[in-house]
C-alpha cells in the first residue's frame, strides 16, 4: 500500500484521518511541528494497528516541509495522499481594520506557500504512481470572508483559489484535488462535525473522486 502525509496532523481531527485511512491498509505520515507530541500520536496508532511515523516541520519552514515530506517517502514510502490542515494561529485572526499589509505575511506563508511547497513535493510521485489525491481543508472563511478573521479569510480564500486551479490542472494525471470546508470549529460527537465523522468524508472524497468542493456543513451567514 501506498502512504498519506496528514500535514497539521494532531489528536483530533488528524489523528482520525490517520485512523481511518490506516483502516484502509495506508501508511500514515504525521507532519507537525512538534516532535515528541508527533511520536506520541504515532505510538496511540500503532496500538490500533495503524502504521504512523512522526517528521517535524513548520509549514512556514519551506526547506523544513520539504524535507519532511522526503522523509517521509523515504520511510514509509510513495505518497498517494496528501492532506494539507494546518490550524491558524490566533494572531492571524485581526479584523479588517487593523490588518496590514506585514500582519497578511504570516496567514499567507502558512495557507498558500506552504500548501504550494507540499504540493509541488509530491507531485511527481504521484505522477509516477498514476494517481493520487490531494484534500485541502479550510475554515468557512474561506468561501464567507470573516471581517473579524482577516488574516486566515484572505489567505483560505487564496489557498482555495490555488487549489481550484489545480483540481483542473491535474485531473489528466489522475490526481483528484478537493476542497472540504468546515463551517465554525471542530466539535466531537457533533453529527457532521466530530473528528471521526470528518475523516469518513474526507475518505470518502477521496474514494469517490468527485468535483472540488464540499462541505461539513451548512455556513453560518
Amino acid at each position: 500500500m501506498t502512504t498519506i502525509a496528514i500535514i497539521g496532523a494532531g489528536p483530533g481531527l488528524g489523528a482520525a484521518v490517520a485512523r481511518r485511512f490506516g483502516q484502509e491498509g495506508y501508511d500514515v505520515a504525521l507532519v507537525a511541528r512538534d516532535q515528541d507530541r508527533l511520536d506520541t500520536l504515532a505510538r496511540d496508532l500503532a496500538d490500533q494497528d495503524v502504521t504512523a511515523r512522526g517528521f517535524a516541520a513548520d509549514v512556514r519552514d519551506l526547506k523544513a516541509l520539504t524535507t519532511a515530506l522526503d522523509a517521509a517517502t523515504a520511510t514509509l514510502g510513495p505518497i498517494e495522499v496528501l492532506q494539507y490542515s494546518p490550524i491558524p494561529h490566533h494572531d492571524f485572526m485581526r479584523p479588517v481594520l487593523e490588518t496590514g499589509p506585514a500582519d497578511l505575511i504570516g496567514p499567507v506563508e502558512f495557507s498558500v506557500y506552504g500548501a504550494v511547497a507540499a504540493v509541488q513535493q509530491v507531485l511527481p510521485g504521484m505522477r509516477e504512481l498514476g494517481r493520487g489525491t490531494i484534500l485541502l481543508v479550510n475554515g468557512g472563511s474561506a468561501v464567507l470572508p470573516d471581517p473579524d478573521r482577516a488574516g486566515t479569510s484572505i489567505a483560505f480564500a487564496a489557498e482555495s483559489a490555488y487549489g481550484h486551479l489545480l483540481h483542473d490542472a491535474v485531473a489528466a494525471d489522475g490526481i483528484h484535488v478537493a476542497q472540504l470546508i468546515i463551517p465554525g470549529a471542530i466539535v466531537p460527537d457533533h453529527p457532521k462535525k466530530d473528528p471521526a465523522v470528518l475523516a469518513e468524508t474526507l475518505w470518502t472524497i477521496h474514494r469517490d473522486r468527485h468535483g472540488y468542493r464540499h462541505y461539513a456543513d451548512d455556513l453560518e451567514s
